[in-house]
């Protein structure tokens, strides 16, 4: 690089970590024990180079810190580091002269908003040195602060959701298209969006191409992180502005009620590999930012090539920094830690009982009223659902109430006592110093078959993903009601009709916190593709005309939705007591517990407001006449729901049922209900 500026220089200070404002100008301060030289390079903001200022071990650097102040700096001016060191794969150390790396703490990754190009190939990658330089109104935002336990969260990719032509959004694909579809958010009834990685990501890391199409493939979903504090620029209309943007969302969705919660990546890198690129951590230290064997090899617990070092001092204070960057800065409310297990992995990859990382996230001030949800389990073997590390602090995605429900849902022999602990907020996984909200219960999720694909699929189908088949999970507890795929067979589109409804009112009267995928709503399908995390299109996309379409889902969902907030009984802080829940069988208080059961029933008792609800479940080829208990002195029992009918009696607005005369009841095949008792007069 020629030097084609000179600047004011300062000895500067080591920490904070990063670069910040100080009174001379702006403090530079890089982590790096093993480097024998770290040079600051910095560029205007077309990217051309201005300087390049070796830092003097002597007087620019304390311990493993190097720093440096500079004086006269515009605040988008570019900047990265060059360092060199042994380059010695075999103890882990890959310092090499030749690139211009990332600061793990920059703000802002300079990448243009262009989505689908190769943003990260050369050797050259930089950093804005102040992109939070101009204020930002926030008008009085705070955050929600909604209860765990009332939430309702929607799974979502901010791509995807308006991407497709019939959003009708001005930008498609971005932040600023998610304002505009906040109202059908609200009328779903949704206060918690979880949004997939924004993170900044290279979705063309991916060499693969589309066998059919011979298109490239893409690293669509984004787990590849480049950078923990910088937002995806592809999501963003400008450089520029992507930040205000963001800020945009968050107190647009604060201003209706609706929580922001992160899907974050702090368990592996985008640098993958010794095969992988050079992009930041592996040129500045990589022995302490990784996982490493022996040998110099990358630990991989996550299926991605590598393995953060979460709890290594300066990599703890780097995610704990960056979370609280997130809180403070973007006003966000709560993270999703993908593959979390992983980072209560020691140095050498044995779990910890008290993993640093988690005990500091957990006991931060600054955090107290932050959601922490875990993804807890990793990909090389640790699963932790129900004992991950957490304080009585920590939610769950439970993987055992999607995999329990599932079965039983779909007939399975022996499920149905597990399926009635599962209904009742797993306390078998929380019942020791959590509570049922800390399971976040989901039956389908990005990662998957959709809820469609769940009905009408045995196996997956993810040729398209240019793996021969041979990726994604082969256990999916589907059924595909008895024709695989696509079908105009009536008989069989009528009860995948149903099971999608008993799915979805399995998980909306479950205690816990319910997650529902985007595009489930409408029965959206990926055509059994269950790992689309490479596909780029419509696949993955919401299309928005299948709402009118599906109308009648939409409807039921949304219907679910409303009933189960107006009905704290079915969100409590508590496990249920003898005194609030009671079980049934076909028989009333004479539940079947038998392995080949195939129906169970129960009612759910609120004594503050004087009423009962009946939910009962027959997931039989065969029809059940049923017997309900004694509704209350004075009161009848009113249907609520029966997915065995057809919309829109599939579900009916509480002012508009109608009582039922006695105590008995058909239940169809593949049925679900849903009773409410309350006075003839109400």
């Amino acid at each position: 690089m020629n030097e084609r500026k000179e600047f004011s220089i300062m000895r500067g200070a080591p920490l904070p970590y990063g670069v910040t404002k100080d009174i001379a100008g702006y403090n530079f301060s890089l982590f790096s024990k093993q480097a024998t030289g770290v040079s600051l390079c910095l560029f205007d903001n077309n990217k051309q180079p201005l300087q390049e200022i070796s830092l003097n071990p002597k007087i620019n650097k304390t311990g493993d810190i190097w720093h440096i102040s500079i004086c006269d700096l515009s605040p988008d001016f570019l900047y990265g580091y060059r360092l060199t060191g042994p380059y010695d794969p075999f103890k882990g150390l890959y310092y090499d002269n030749r690139h211009i790396v990332l600061d793990p703490f920059t703000k802002q990754v300079v990448s243009n908003t262009k989505w689908g190009e190769k943003h990260f190939q050369k050797n050259i990658h930089l950093g804005v040195i102040d992109p939070l330089n101009q204020p930002f109104d926030w008008q009085e935002d705070t955050h929600p602060n909604i209860p765990l336990k009332e939430l309702i969260i929607y799974e979502m990719h901010v791509r995807g959701f308006t991407q497709d032509s019939s959003s009708g959004v001005k930008h498609p694909g971005t932040l600023l298209g998610l304002i505009e579809k906040i109202p059908y958010l609200k009328s779903l009834g949704i206060n918690a969006v979880e949004l997939l990685p924004i993170y900044e990501f290279g979705e063309r890391m991916n060499p693969r191409i589309n066998p059919t199409t011979k298109e490239p493939l893409y690293n669509y979903w984004g787990y590849s992180t480049v950078n923990f504090f910088s937002l995806m620029n592809r999501y963003t209309t400008d450089l520029k502005q992507g930040i205000h943007e963001f800020k945009t969302l968050v107190k647009e969705l604060h201003a209706n009620g609706i929580e922001v919660i992160l899907d974050v990546v702090y368990n592996h890198t985008a640098e993958g590999n010794s095969e992988g690129p050079l992009l930041s951590f592996k040129g500045i230290e990589n022995s302490s930012y990784y996982i490493l064997g022996p040998n110099g090899e990358y630990y991989d617990f996550t299926g991605c090539g590598n393995t953060f070092n979460a709890n290594q001092p300066v990599v703890r204070e780097l995610i704990r920094e960056s979370i609280r960057y997130w809180v403070k800065e973007m006003h966000v409310d709560g993270f999703r830690f993908d593959l979390a297990s992983a980072l209560t992995r020691s140095t050498n990859g044995t779990p910890l009982g008290s993993p640093p990382l988690i005990e500091a996230l957990t006991l931060d001030p600054l955090l107290a009223n932050t959601k922490l949800i875990a993804e807890a389990w990793d990909a090389g073997g640790l699963y932790q659902v129900g004992t991950f590390p957490s304080w009585g602090v920590w939610a769950e995605w439970n993987g055992k109430y999607r995999d329990d429900v599932r079965e039983f849902i779909k007939g399975t022999d022996g499920k149905i006592n597990i399926f009635a602990t599962r209904l009742c907020g797993s306390q078998d996984l929380y019942g020791k110093g959590r509570s049922p909200f800390h399971s976040i219960n989901f039956v389908t999720c990005h990662d998957g078959f959709t809820l469609k694909d769940l009905v009408s699929y045995n196996g997956k189908h993810n040729e398209a993903n240019g793996e021969d088949n041979k990726d994604g999970d082969n256990n999916n507890l589907s059924w595909n009601c008895g024709y695989e795929g696509e079908t105009t067979d009536r008989k069989t589109l009528i009860l995948r009709q149903r099971q999608m409804r008993n799915f979805l009112l399995t998980m909306l009267t479950s205690q816990g916190v319910p997650m529902i995928l985007m595009g489930d709503e409408y029965g959206h399908t990926k055509n059994g593709n269950n790992n689309t995390w490479c596909q780029d299109g419509p696949i993955n996309w919401f299309l928005w005309n299948k709402l009118e379409e599906e109308k009648g889902l939409v409807r039921f969902i949304s219907t679910l939705i409303h009933f189960r907030n107006a009905h704290p009984v079915l969100h409590q802080a508590q496990f249920l007591s003898q005194n609030e829940v009671a079980w049934h069988g076909k028989k009333a208080n004479a539940p079947d517990w038998t392995p080949q059961s195939r129906f169970i029933a129960m009612t759910l008792a609120d004594g503050v407001n004087n009423f009962d609800l009946y939910i009962a479940f027959n997931p039989s080829f065969k029809s059940a006449a049923i017997e309900l208990p004694q509704p209350r002195e004075g009161q009848a029992w009113f249907l609520i729901a029966d997915t065995s009918k057809a919309c829109p009696n599939d579900i009916i607005e509480e002012k508009d049922a109608k009582p039922l005369a006695g105590l008995k009841y058909r239940a169809h095949p593949y049925s679900s209900l849903i009773f409410k008792s309350k006075p003839h007069t109400s």
